[in-house]
């Protein structure tokens, strides 16, 4: 029971954080515009990329797509980190690591309200 009211928070956690780095990129954020610009994406595949990053936080609330809202949510992260590491930033990856492994734990706790929940 524990184990199912901690996997809900660290949900409720990767979907904000989601939501809120989706909503940035979506809305053209400048520090987000600086950050991607220096990989030239254009204002448009920020756009899609903020889209594509909130769709993937909202696919995670429901049990049947969580893992497909997961497995979208890690594919940007390690995106980030593959540019990143392209640009010998490790200060960079450091700080999306927690969040691609968030993403990984949370797929190995399982959606706390599937039938199949380990927990």
């Amino acid at each position: 029971m524990i184990l199912k009211i901690i996997n809900s928070l660290l949900i409720l956690v990767a979907v904000f954080m989601g939501f809120k780095q989706g909503w940035a990129m979506f809305s053209g954020k400048p520090e987000m515009v600086e950050m991607f610009s220096k990989w030239n994406f254009s204002k448009t595949a920020l756009m899609v990329n903020g889209a594509v990053t909130i769709v993937a936080a909202l696919l995670i609330l429901f049990p049947k797509t969580f893992v497909y809202g997961n497995f979208l949510m890690a594919a940007g992260i390690l995106l980030i980190i593959c540019l990143h590491l392209s640009d010998k930033d490790l200060k960079g990856v450091a700080i999306e690591l927690p969040f691609l492994l968030l993403n990984l734990v949370i797929i190995y706790l399982q959606h706390p309200l599937s039938k199949n929940s380990m927990i």
